[in-house]
Parts: structure tokens; sequence; C-alpha cells
């Protein structure tokens, strides 16, 4: 119980480390400034950061955990690049909390997917995350150059690949969680629906207060 809670303190207190853009918000001009943008970006917002870790985490039960979140990183890097040429995929934010709630409550209760069912479900809100992503980020950088971009990228699927595999590795050697059932993993999902849950209810409460009049 202690390495759990270790673990995810760790993991929340390393997100005000990184909260400052590498660049401290300077423009992005070159491949190399795209690149350490791309390396900063993914643990700039809580949600996308647990959200990479429980797939680490949950890829562990595929029998695959090395290749498995690929599926994610994959369509996640076609939504930041199609949200970079201005594609517009609707209900972004929302659907980033419903894959908080669907992957956090399914890994909460023990449950094991299918491959395909996995594979499907990482690749499906891939598209969400990298979509939010390219919004807010890629979008402004690719009028500076294509090779910021593809930096920003690479630098955007490597490090969420490697925090997925780092945690997939950390669950399996410091929890010993080899089966879907175990407590750590379960308490690990538990924690992103937890975070699921705070989100929508936030989204609910800035509506509310909008259509009052109050924002």
């Amino acid at each position: 119980m202690k390495k759990i809670i270790s673990s995810l303190t760790a993991l929340t207190l390393a997100g005000p480390a990184f909260a400052h853009h590498p660049l401290a918000g300077a423009p992005m001009e070159t491949f190399t400034q795209g690149l350490l943008s791309g390396v900063g970006h993914p643990i700039l917002g809580f949600d996308h950061l647990f959200f990479i870790a429980l797939i680490g985490i949950s890829a562990i039960y595929t029998g695959h955990r090395m290749l498995a979140p690929l599926a994610f990183i994959t369509a996640m890097l076609l939504g930041t690049l199609a949200s970079s040429f201005g594609l517009v995929i609707p209900a972004t934010e929302s659907m980033i909390v419903i894959s908080l709630l669907l992957l956090g409550g399914i890994v909460a209760t023990g449950q094991k997917l299918s491959n395909l069912n996995t594979l499907s479900l990482y690749a499906i809100t891939g598209i969400f995350h990298g979509s939010a992503f390219g919004a807010s980020i890629a979008g402004q950088e690719i009028t500076i150059g294509s090779l910021v971009l593809i930096g920003y990228l690479l630098g955007l699927g490597i490090t969420q690949y490697l925090i997925s595999i780092g945690t997939g590795f950390v669950a399996i050697k410091s929890w010993k969680a080899t089966e879907a059932s175990a407590i750590p993993t379960r308490m690990s999902g538990a924690f992103v629906a937890g975070m699921g849950v705070f989100l929508a209810l936030e989204g609910i409460e800035g509506a509310i207060f909008s259509s009052l009049g109050l924002n």
C-alpha cells in the first residue's frame, strides 16, 4: 500500500516540476525547439499524464505491454496532426473525460478486455487526446515550419511511449501487479476514474455558471 501511495504521489508531484514550457514560452522556430516542446507537453495536463500511465498499466494484461501502447500513440499523433491542419474533431474535451472514466472504470473493476477491444479503445481515445494537443499546441507551430511540427510530434510520441512502458514496468516490479484483478492495478484505475469524475463535475459547473451569466 505504501508503494502505491508513494508512486501516485511522485507522479502527482512530477506535474508542477514540468508544468512550465521547456522553452519558457518562447516561440518554436527550429526542429530542436519543437522536439523539446513535444517532450514537455505530455505532462502539462494531469488528464493526459495519468491516462497514458494507465495505458501502460492496462497494456500489461494484453500480453503485449511494449507494443499495445503504440495503438494509442499512433492514433494520438494522427489526431494531433489532423487538428494541426484545422480538422475540427467535435467534443474533444468531453471525450477525454469519458476516456478517463471508461478506461479507469474498466481497470478499477479488475476486468481484462480482449486484445482487439483494448487496441480499439486505445486508438479511439488516442484520436481525441491528440486532437487536444493539436488544437492548443501544434496548430500554432505548423505556421512556423514543418520541421518544428515534426520535432514536436517526435517528442510527443516518444515521451508518451516512455511514460506508458515505464509505468507498466513499475506496476510489475514494484506493485507486483501481474494480474488485472490485483489491488494496486484496480486502485490506479479508480484514481484515474476519480479524476474523470472531477473533470466532469468541473465541466458541468462551468456550463451552469455560463448559462447563468456568472463567467
